[in-house]
């Protein structure tokens, strides 16, 4: 090789090392920028109390913008009033509904540009055995929890895909670790899980990411409501093995909500020995994981059927209009 030759070879390697050390400087800032969520968008569904509330208010501290949704007018308005209206939009909407949801979406793109990140918060539980439960809360909470969450995505998707976003989906550990007397909750929250399973292989090409959240008892309304209506859902809880019985503070899963979000995660666990139920789940549900649980479900389940009877609900008092 000529010393002309190696010249130009020399010169041709420089180019492609800087290209290729451009390439990584900007495929890390794209990176660094997809880790924060200050200027970022997004939208809350459930947001008017408990853990959507909380993170709404923990993202906008960060600097993001949000669009919070809720059945519940009066509690929207407070969590709105308390953001500032700079930060947050408030639509009252049901993910039951369609429509609604895409004219929610309308209101987020029409005032902050577009939707960046997703929360699909929205939940509720219902109480009682399959044969006691009410056939229209059941029928309720597989719609608000798994329909919910298809309606909330389907109306964001398009602007999502626009942005690169990506969306969190909140299941639970009852996805993969059941509980009697819950068997439309726990039904909905694994068929939200598989949900955002299918949908991260179908959007990924599009640069957007999916992960499902997966939560222990949360200090929320909805626990705390089941805790107050249900002696037999608190001796449930209560004589769970190990951390299966103890509750964790919403500041921790806000906490865990808002590093997924940053982070793009695919699972988020709170608290993070889920991660580990989640990975033991086939052993979880064999003859061996059961034992204990059917043990108590032949005492606990009559007696939650009998409070249901009682009370005439099979939800809290809260979601008795949410559930009709």
């Amino acid at each position: 090789m000529s010393r002309s030759d190696t010249t130009e070879t020399i010169i041709e390697f420089e180019r492609l090392s800087e290209t290729l050390e451009g390439r990584r400087h900007r495929t890390f800032l794209r990176a660094r920028s997809r880790r924060r969520v200050d200027g970022k968008v997004v939208l809350i569904t459930g947001g008017a109390r408990g853990i959507g509330s909380e993170t709404a208010k923990a993202l906008t501290a960060k600097g993001a913008r949000v669009v919070v949704t809720d059945v519940d007018a009066a509690a929207l308005s407070e969590v709105v009033a308390e953001i500032g209206a700079d930060k947050a939009v408030g639509v009252v909407a049901d993910v039951c509904d369609l429509a609604a949801m895409e004219a929610a979406v309308a209101r987020g793109v029409e005032k902050f540009g577009g939707i960046d990140l997703v929360l699909a918060n929205a939940g509720i539980a219902s109480y009682g055995s399959v044969l006691g439960v009410d056939p229209a809360t059941f029928k309720r909470v597989l719609d608000v929890n798994l329909l919910g969450v298809f309606h909330t995505v389907r109306a964001a998707l398009p602007s999502v895909i626009e942005r690169n976003g990506y969306i969190l989906v909140v299941s639970s550990l009852a996805a993969f670790a059941p509980a009697p007397g819950l068997a439309a909750y726990n039904a909905s929250k694994a068929g939200a899980e598989h949900f955002a399973n299918a949908l991260r292989l179908e959007v990924a090409h599009q640069g957007v990411d999916v992960g499902s959240a997966h939560m222990s008892w949360i200090d929320t309304p909805l626990v705390r409501e089941a805790k107050a209506d249900f002696s037999a859902f608190r001796q449930m809880l209560n004589s769970m093995p190990g951390p299966l019985s103890k509750t964790t503070s919403v500041d921790a899963c806000v906490k865990a909500f808002i590093q997924g979000l940053e982070r793009r995660q695919r699972h988020v666990f709170v608290p993070g020995w889920v991660g580990i139920i989640a990975q033991l789940r086939t052993l979880v549900n064999s003859r061996i994981g059961t034992h204990d649980t059917l043990a108590q479900a032949s005492q606990l389940v009559p007696r939650m059927d009998a409070e249901i009877a009682r009370l005439g609900r099979s939800t809290s008092a809260r979601n008795v209009g949410a559930a009709s």
